[in-house]
């Protein structure tokens, strides 16, 4: 049996899930970022309690088949941007996410706006975005090597999406961050 779970994005999401499963009584046999394969069927009274505690840290599980797609989407994209940014130097990013998820790529935009009213685009350049700030906080690397691991073609290209994103420039918001920390 595979349960979707909304709102996994990392690591530390799969131990929480995995500890509500012990929870429970249950060992999965495999806790991916969208779902969670388990070898038994949960007692009502089981699936009440997971149901409940996931809720209370922040997942759900995905009863409805579009938003177990949508979500599927959505990890795709953060595990491509957060783990594997260097799989967008050799594959289009339409190419690995239709694969990833196993539908056509024109359906999965279709659904995707449909239901998030946004793009597959607009989301993959937030969370590139959202990569981009982490990396500027952590001032480990410059801007362009930062432009070249996320696929940018130019620092250019970079600074003007992050700054129609945030309003900021990368260094404006750099700066804005260091005087964060001194106060």
């Amino acid at each position: 049996m595979i349960l979707y779970i909304k709102n996994m994005v990392c690591e530390r999401c799969k131990m929480v899930v995995a500890d509500l499963f012990k929870q429970i009584n249950i060992v999965p046999i495999r806790i991916d970022l969208t779902e969670v394969e388990i070898s038994e069927e949960l007692t009502e009274a089981q699936e009440n309690t997971l149901r409940n505690g996931l809720e209370r840290v922040g997942f759900a599980i995905l009863d409805d088949k579009r938003g177990q797609i949508i979500e599927k989407i959505k990890t795709t994209i953060i595990e491509l941007v957060q783990q594997q940014p260097d799989v967008l130097r050799k594959i289009n990013p339409s190419l690995y996410i239709a694969e990833k998820v196993g539908k056509e790529y024109k359906y999965l935009t279709t659904l995707f706006s449909e239901v998030e009213g946004n793009t597959i685009e607009h989301y993959l350049i937030h969370q590139k975005i959202k990569k981009v700030k982490e990396l500027l906080i952590y001032d480990e690397h410059s801007l362009s090597q930062i432009a070249d691991a996320l696929q940018y073609k130019s620092v250019q290209h970079l600074s003007m999406q992050f700054k129609k994103i945030t309003g900021l420039t990368p260094s404006q918001f750099k700066e804005s961050k260091k005087r964060e920390q001194h106060n």
